[in-house]
């Protein structure tokens, strides 16, 4: 494995590693163990802005509440009313109105005792006559509230509350009243195991009250959380291990003509709460957690459904059109009575309406479930959402990896809305969430204060020779730059102004620096966008080359073409030098390719990183003969080799001063399969003219570089038949190759 890929792995690993612990801390709140309570709050809240979003926000008609409010109060007097008055409010609903179920909001636990009864038990106590002590009780029980209440829910579909207890305390009395028939009995459960919510006790209603009517339910709320919101509430709570409904399913089971009951699981084999999936209410599924609890579905703010005053029902003033055929709960909404309860949908929610909200999602089976596979569908989105934010992160600039993570966001809580609307499903968002803000954060922390470093480290080292962009592809691809000496093969480029001597001779000092500041900038952008390494600027001569720090496999090609913008960026520049007076600029160009010393070089006073060796000589002499030829570009053979690409004229056979072996030299045309015909023409007769001067042929070589001079009057041509008119004068030694000696530089 090369460096560069154990360097990808190791900061590949670094962030699987981050993400993976990540995950552990938040598997552990989705497995219990243990609960953070910030997401579990989070949660909450996320919780109750969906039900608020979604909430139909309407009246439903169906059930209405008759309500024990002030202004029933001050009619009727204070609460408790007399038990005869109650018992006039039943027969009015009923006969008058026209119910079809009523549920008692309200527990009666206690006998009235008022002082005409008593009065006439004393009486009948101290009588001795038989037929006195007859009339006396018949006139007790006439005068009896108690007995009339109980009357009136004779035959009719009264559902009774009474509270189950959760503790006991000491001195305290375990029970009182009487309890309904379970609805599903501790025989029935004998194979079950599901922890069912249990009481310690209860107060129930008076036996007279319960024996007449229909069912009873419970209406306390065991199941508030944390944060005081009533949310979730019990269909069922289990005593002595029997099981009984709470007040809104005893309603609805009344509504809906009595259906049977059960309990559904995943596994007829394992009937634990583990497996438990619906309480069946006939043929209504209705989906519960392991407790056998629901989501309440708050359907709006309070007054979502009708409220009636008592007094309007007693009085008959009430409208007969919104009673008739209808479910009723008599409960309180006055402040005294203190049945008020924080919910999703208001702070002060009177509780007989979070009944009324229940009874309506059941009997519609529109009940939000949260399925027994959501545990497992968090942890695989965070196992999603670990993977890419390991592998994607460290590959983004911070606006992009902002919005990544805004999209992730954006699509967890858009796929989560959707779950709960479409599929009625409650899928926890606040872990997802909560992870994606956490992982992310570590991920950009990290790749800020290490990665980072690096990269600062890079720019430091580099940021004077390479472009910007190659510093960021030096840290992203892991390529360990070394700044020790080392042999490569690249290419490398000299560039010169033509008689700048002249040119600075006509310009003052400003004016001179801020010619060659205009002149260098898109020089050197030319050669950065091929992905070149500055070297040095030497007065009007610039220095680059390319394979280093990053190896680079087109460096010849890469080269070439920054030769071609170097000479188009000084053409462009003849306008706007000419506007100011200046003189316009022309350049040579050297490139060599071949092996060369790259490397931080120099003395314990000044080190640079820069290349040397005979290539990088080569490549100076040859933007040195780029003038004596009349040429913009000259390469050497190794580049032509490598830049094939190009089309190349060979200039010359030539031995450099320093140099004993020939080298050959061309000039790059262009990109060969974009040059015109007539100058594919002109290059093949140029071959001809130089391969006749070689072999000695001089009259046809003069003769074809003559032609050639006719048609473009080159410096070329004219260099060749002055040597030509030499060696008429003087005829070349026998031994003759074709090289041509420069003695200066």
């Amino acid at each position: 494995m090369s460096s560069a890929a154990r360097t990808r792995t190791v900061r590949l690993l670094f962030r699987l590693a981050i993400s993976g612990i990540a995950l552990l801390v938040f598997a552990l709140h989705i497995a219990g163990q243990p609960r953070y309570e910030i997401l579990d709050r989070v949660e909450n809240y996320l919780y109750d802005v969906r039900i608020r979003m979604t909430m139909p926000g309407t009246v439903d008609d169906r059930i209405v509440i008759i309500d024990i409010d002030e202004s029933s109060q001050q009619q009727l007097g204070q609460w408790p009313w007399p038990r005869k008055t109650l018992a006039r409010i039943v027969d009015r609903l009923f006969d008058d109105y026209g119910v079809t179920v009523l549920g008692l909001d309200v527990l009666f636990a206690e006998a009235e005792e008022t002082s005409a009864r008593r009065l006439l038990d004393e009486l009948a106590a101290e009588s001795a006559s038989a037929d006195v002590i007859a009339e006396l009780q018949a006139l007790a029980e006439a005068a009896d509230g108690n007995l009339a209440f109980a009357e009136s829910l004779i035959a009719r579909d009264v559902v009774t509350g009474f509270v189950f207890k959760d503790s006991v305390s000491e001195g305290e009395p375990r029970t009182s009243g009487a309890l309904p028939r379970p609805i599903i009995s501790s025989a029935e459960l004998a194979a079950v195991d599901v922890p069912f919510v249990t009481a310690a006790g209860y107060t129930g209603s008076l036996p007279a009250l319960q024996e007449n009517a229909v069912d009873g339910g419970f209406f306390d709320s065991p199941l508030i959380d944390s944060d005081g919101v009533f949310r979730r509430s019990p269909l069922v709570q289990a005593y002595e291990g029997d099981l009984y409904p709470s007040l809104a399913l005893a309603v609805a089971r009344v509504a809906l003509g009595s259906p049977n009951v059960g309990l559904e699981f995943a596994s007829e084999d394992e009937l634990t709460g583990i497996n438990l999936e619906s309480f069946t209410l006939g043929d209504l599924a209705i989906p519960v957690n392991e407790q056998v609890a629901v989501f309440i579905p708050y359907r709006g703010p309070q007054e979502s459904f009708r409220f009636i005053p008592a007094r309007d029902v007693l009085n008959g003033t009430a409208d007969p059109a919104r009673l008739e055929g209808r479910i009723a709960l008599l409960g309180a909404s006055a402040a005294g009575l203190l049945d008020l309860r924080s919910t999703p949908v208001g702070q002060r929610y009177i509780g007989v309406e979070a009944h009324a909200n229940l009874i309506a999602g059941l009997i519609d089976g529109e009940i939000r479930r949260q399925p027994s596979y959501s545990d497992g569908l968090e942890f695989f989105v965070l196992l999603v959402i670990a993977v890419i934010a390991a592998l994607w992160l460290p590959r983004l600039g911070p606006v992009a990896a902002l919005f990544l993570i805004s999209g992730i966001i954006a699509g967890l809580a858009a796929l989560n809305l959707w779950m709960w609307s479409s599929l009625m499903l409650v899928i926890p968002l606040a872990t997802t969430l909560g992870y994606t803000l956490v992982v992310s954060f570590l991920h950009i922390t990290y790749g800020f204060f290490v990665e980072q470093r690096n990269k600062r480290h890079l720019s430091t080292v580099f940021g004077q020779y390479i472009p910007p962009s190659l510093v960021e592809e030096i840290d992203e691809t892991g390529e360990e730059v070394s700044l020790e000496g080392e042999t490569r093969e690249m290419s490398v480029l000299f560039s010169d102004v033509r008689s700048f001597t002249t040119i600075s001779e006509g310009l003052d000092a400003r004016e001179l620096t801020q010619m060659m500041n205009e002149f260098l900038t898109p020089f050197t952008g030319a050669i950065q966008e091929q992905r070149g390494t500055i070297d040095k600027y030497m007065g009007d001569c610039v220095m680059a080359f390319w394979g280093a720090p990053l190896p680079d496999e087109d460096h010849a090609h890469h080269a070439v073409t920054s030769a071609f913008a170097m000479l188009a960026a000084v053409h462009e520049l003849d306008e706007p030098f000419a506007a100011k007076g200046w003189p316009s600029i022309r350049v040579g160009v050297g490139i060599a390719s071949g092996p060369m010393n790259v490397g931080n070089m120099g003395s314990e006073f000044r080190v640079a990183y820069t290349v040397m060796g005979d290539t990088v000589n080569l490549g100076s002499r040859l933007e040195g003969l780029t003038k004596q030829y009349g040429v913009d570009i000259l390469v050497n053979e190794r580049t032509t080799e490598l830049a094939k690409q190009f089309a190349y004229r060979e200039i010359d056979l030539v031995r450099v001063k320093g140099k004993t072996e020939p080298v050959a030299i061309y000039e790059p045309l262009g990109i060969a399969s974009a040059l015109s015909d007539d100058i594919m023409t002109e290059l093949d007769e140029y071959r001809r003219a130089l391969s006749a001067y070689r072999q000695r042929q001089f009259d046809v070589a003069e003769s074809t570089f003559r032609n050639l001079k006719q048609r473009t009057d080159a410096t070329l041509y004219n260099v060749y038949l002055d040597r030509i008119d030499q060696f008429r004068r003087a005829a070349p030694p026998d031994d003759w190759d074709g090289v041509f000696d420069h003695l200066i530089k």
